[in-house]
Order: structure tokens, then C-alpha cells, then sequence
């Protein structure tokens, strides 16, 4: 078995592993959270609003603006033109409520068809057209060359690092479909091992491979195909090779410094993802100050706030770090209404509770637990403006107890990423090596363009549920190329 997944660790294809499904932004001002203790701060006035900061210094043309007055410049100024524009074009289409409709069509009909002419890999001229508008807009790269020069453009901008993920997802043949529905059990076959693990493997070694060390990378464990899918519903431990796999991909991380986030997905599946989650941070968690194995949690599942108490115990009674990644949640369209809160402010103030108790590593009524926090680490991955600025609140006041990573889609929440990315700046050139660190950190899905294809579906439909947020997206870039226009033009 072992000498057969070092032979698929050499084999490393063009195929990758399955999508991220990034939890869909909440973007409306969340309700006056709970009295807890502790509490988020309540959010200042946004004031480095694109349009409100003025630079000294005139725009070029270039792909990377030159560098402006630390003191004024503006945050969405660090963001290059080409970069600008197709975010603007994006958020107006995304807005538009007579252009989205049918570019939801177009997007579902081109993710989900058979046909080799609707194809953008056997379409040479409809792969160009996608690659060149939103594939550019929310995707990495088709290799390692393209994905590379992104990650060094986004580091430029003043990234701290990025979160990669493969595009491929698993498409089981009818008969699997079948057998899967009905319960039936799946053995571990060399077909099953060649087709489905082996790629995975091989998609999230070489992710690994291509991240730097401090990155991250996401994991889907269903992106192992049928097999992978029935122990996890059914709570069984993975089969023998796909347990060495993610052992071997584990490992890898753990040597290069590269953290994995291993995905949330649908209700039925959860619980055997925690298992198994908890299985690999037990083993890779061990090094003090360090996790190399993050659990997601859905902030919107009512359930939620009793499993990460079960974690931080287990992580405090057997002494292992543990890796929290917490998001709103993304598949609301799909699972039991029941499951999740009731309102939108009620799954706000659950973020933002669980962002304090683990940020502060104080137990509170939303995360109960005695004795001292365990060692854990956070990603607050979440395009909501008001649940960064309550964790920054925490931060600036010296409350954090816990190493912090912002994260946001690449092509989304732009704004609120470079708000975090100019708070940064600013702190430090004022406080020094004293100031609170705010490190962000941008999603990349990578992939063929047809690889993507069902990936940039979804961050279609997630702008269509994120009106509010794309409208201010939209205004906000907008009034950023207003202003590089004026300074152009000497009006500023």
C-alpha cells in the first residue's frame, strides 16, 4: 500500500483536486451582539473608505501604481489597474439585476454541460474569453508558473500570504452515484484508488508544493471521491490508502511550514469531517505554538458553538494546538433550514461571540468550558466588514491572545481586505514592532479554466446573494478610479 501512494506521489497530473466552497459573505450590520463576556467591541465608523483618502502623488497606467504618500494614500490605490477594472466590471454585473440573470445561465450552463464546444478546455476562443474576464478576476492560474507570479503579484500588494485550493471535484459515474444513494458499501478498490484518491493526493501535494511556508492550503476530504464521501457520512475512519494520502499530505505541510484547512461541507458529512479532523491535529498539532491542521467552523449552525467547545477540551486535555477557521457558512440553499439560526443577526452575533472567545481565549456563555484556554490558532475568514472590525477593535486594545489571520476570496471584498492591509501599515509606521499584527490572506482557487468552471458558478450566485455587499464593492472601486482620474488629470 505504502510503496503504491509513493508511486501516485510521483505521478503528478494536470488534475486537481476538488473546489472550495467558500461560505457566502453576510453583509448587512449585524445586530447589537449578546451580553457575553467577552464581547466583540462595537465597530468605528469605517474612515479609509477608497474615495475618502486623497494621494499626493499622480496614477500611472502601469499594472502596479506607484508608491504614494504613506500618510493619505488610499486603500484600494495598493490594488494594480487591470486588477481594478475587472472588479469593477464584476460588481456591475453582479449589481445589475438586468445583467446578472442571465450571466447566472450562461455560468450554470457552461459549469454543468457535457458538450465539448461549451468546454472552455476544448474551446479555444471561449477559454480565452473566460480566462481573460473572471477567471483572472477570482482564479489563480492553470500551473505552477501562473499560480506562482500570483501569489508574488498578491505579496507585492502587501498580502501577507494566501489560502490555496484546487478547482477539480470528483464526477462519480452513475453506478457510484447510485450505490452511494442507497447506502450501500464501497470497497477500496484499485479503480477506486487510481481514479479518485490518487489525484486528490496528487492535486493537494503539489498545492502544498506551490504554497510558501506560513500559507495555507484547503482541503476538501470529499474531493477523494465516493469512497471518501460514504465513510464520511456513515462516521468511518478513512479506508487504508486514502488514510496513508492524507497522511502523506499532512506531513508535507507540517515539514514546509504550510497550514491546511480542512473544509466544511454539508450537515450529513460534517461530523465524520470533524472525526477525521481531529484525528490528523492530534498528530500534527503537537509543536507548541503551531498548527498545521485547521478545523472550519459555520458560524450559522446552531450546533456550532457546543463542537468548538468540544474541541478546545479535547485539544486541552490531550495538549495539542488547535487550528479554528471560522466562517458564516455556505451551504444554507441545501441543508435543513431548521439547523441554522433564525435570523441573520443571530448568526452574526454567533461569528462575532465565537471570534471573542477564541481570540481573547476566554470562556464565555457562547464557548463554556473551566481551566485554562487551550494553545489554539484563528483564521476569521469573512467578507462582513462590521466582524473584522470588532476583532480589529480587540487587537489595537491588546486583548488578542491568539495568532489571527484575516482571509477573503481573491476578486472579493477587495475593500475590506485592503482596509485591513492600510490598518496595518499605519499601525506599524506610528507603533513600530509594537503594533497588532493584521495579517491577510487572499483565496485562490486554481485550475484549468473548465476545471473552474463550477467554482466561478458559485462565486457568481454568491454575489447575487450578496447584493448589498457587491453594490458597495461596486460604489467603492468606482469612486477609486474616480480618484486615480483626478490625480491623472491634477483635480485632486
Amino acid at each position: 500500500m505504502t510503496a503504491a501512494l509513493r508511486r501516485g506521489a510521483r505521478r503528478l497530473p494536470l488534475v486537481l483536486s476538488r473546489a472550495h466552497d467558500s461560505p457566502p459573505p453576510l453583509t448587512t450590520t449585524p445586530s447589537s451582539p449578546p451580553s457575553q463576556t467577552p464581547s466583540m467591541a462595537p465597530p468605528q465608523p469605517r474612515n479609509l473608505h477608497s474615495s475618502s483618502r486623497r494621494t499626493t502623488t499622480m496614477t500611472s497606467s502601469s499594472n502596479h501604481p506607484p508608491a504614494m504618500d504613506p500618510a493619505t494614500r488610499a486603500p484600494l490605490s495598493v490594488l494594480p489597474l487591470p486588477m481594478l477594472l475587472r472588479s469593477l466590471l464584476t460588481a456591475a454585473v453582479s449589481s445589475s439585476p438586468l445583467l446578472l440573470p442571465p450571466s447566472l445561465r450562461v455560468m450554470s450552463l457552461l459549469a454543468h454541460s457535457t458538450s465539448p464546444l461549451l468546454n472552455p478546455d476544448r474551446n479555444v476562443l471561449l477559454r480565452w474569453a473566460i480566462k481573460k474576464s473572471f477567471y483572472a478576476q477570482f482564479c489563480a492560474g492553470e500551473n505552477g508558473h501562473e499560480v506562482g507570479r500570483k501569489i508574488a503579484d498578491l505579496k507585492q500588494i502587501g498580502f501577507h500570504g494566501v489560502m490555496l485550493c484546487y478547482a477539480r471535484e470528483v464526477v462519480l459515474t452513475e453506478k457510484q452515484a447510485k450505490d452511494l444513494a442507497d447506502g450501500k458499501s464501497i470497497e477500496e478498490t484499485e479503480d477506486c484508488i487510481s481514479s479518485q484518491i490518487v489525484p486528490w493526493m496528487e492535486g493537494s501535494l503539489k498545492s502544498v508544493r506551490m504554497a510558501e511556508p506560513g500559507d495555507f492550503v484547503a482541503i476538501k476530504f470529499t474531493g477523494a471521491g465516493s469512497l471518501a464521501l460514504h465513510n464520511l457520512a456513515k462516521r468511518l475512519p478513512p479506508s487504508p490508502f486514502l488514510s496513508e494520502a492524507i497522511d502523506s499530505i499532512c506531513q508535507l505541510a507540517h515539514e514546509r511550514g504550510v497550514r491546511l484547512a480542512i473544509d466544511a461541507e454539508q450537515d450529513s458529512l460534517q461530523a465524520g469531517i470533524d472525526d477525521w479532523t481531529m484525528t490528523y491535529a492530534r498528530k500534527y498539532n503537537n509543536q507548541a505554538g503551531k498548527a498545521t491542521v485547521y478545523c472550519t467552523y459555520q458560524a450559522y449552525k446552531k450546533c456550532v458553538p457546543a463542537v468548538l467547545s468540544q474541541h478546545l477540551a479535547l485539544a486541552q486535555k490531550e495538549g495539542f494546538a488547535l487550528g479554528v477557521k471560522l466562517v458564516r457558512g455556505a451551504y444554507l440553499g441545501s441543508d435543513p433550514r431548521h439547523l441554522f439560526h433564525d435570523t441573520k443577526g443571530d448568526t452574526d452575533n454567533c461569528y462575532d461571540s465565537l471570534a471573542a472567545s477564541v481570540l481573547t481565549r476566554q470562556w464565555s456563555d457562547s464557548v463554556p468550558g473551566q481551566g485554562e484556554y487551550p494553545e489554539v490558532q484563528l483564521v476569521l475568514a469573512t467578507h462582513n466588514a462590521e466582524s473584522v472590525q470588532r476583532a480589529r477593535a480587540i487587537c489595537e486594545a491588546g486583548g488578542a491572545k491568539t495568532k489571527v489571520a484575516f482571509a477573503q476570496l481573491l476578486g472579493m471584498a477587495d475593500e475590506v481586505s485592503c482596509e485591513l492591509l492600510e490598518a496595518s501599515r499605519a499601525a506599524k509606521e506610528i507603533s513600530g514592532a509594537s503594533a497588532p499584527a493584521l495579517p491577510v490572506y487572499k483565496y485562490l482557487c486554481w485550475g484549468t479554466t473548465g476545471e473552474c468552471m463550477k467554482y466561478l458558478h458559485r462565486r457568481a450566485q454568491e454575489n447575487k446573494d450578496a447584493v448589498q455587499r457587491t453594490r458597495h464593492d461596486r460604489d467603492a472601486t468606482w469612486a477609486e478610479l474616480m480618484r486615480r482620474c483626478r490625480n491623472l488629470l491634477g483635480m485632486a
